[in-house]
């Protein structure tokens, strides 16, 4: 069974970056679409980005367009999302998700998405 571990959230000030990673145990992440979600607090879970399973397809929410860079690493089983020109508005749980491909395209929506990691915390303040 698929399990997923999220990693490399913090505290970071205005215009900073951090690198997130999304590693998998349990099955190899090159057989799914890998999408991150986050969620502020008192909002819905929104999707940020998603890499196809042949890395061949990615795709981001507009407000993170230009800023952050989705990829993967599949001899280390793991998929990286890089977040540079960090603001506030970022601040959230930041999640990564498997989807089994139907299609040659990842979803930026959650639906499609049924393993999920635990989590983790970014904090964008000064």
């Amino acid at each position: 069974q698929l399990q997923l571990v999220e990693s490399g959230g913090g505290l970071v000030q205005p215009g900073g970056s951090l690198r997130l990673s999304c590693a998998a145990s349990g099955s190899t992440l090159d057989y799914y679409h890998i999408g991150w979600f986050r969620q502020a607090p008192g909002k819905e879970r929104e999707a940020v980005s998603c890499i196809s399973k042949s890395s061949g397809y990615k795709n981001y929410a507009n407000s993170v367009k230009g800023r952050f860079t989705i990829s993967r690493d599949n001899a280390k089983n793991t998929v990286s999302l890089q977040m540079d020109s960090l603001q506030p508005e970022a601040t959230a749980v930041y999640y990564c998700a498997a989807e089994q491909p139907l299609g040659r395209l990842c979803a930026l929506t959650s639906g499609p998405y049924d393993s999920w990691g635990q989590g983790t915390q970014v904090t964008v303040s000064s």
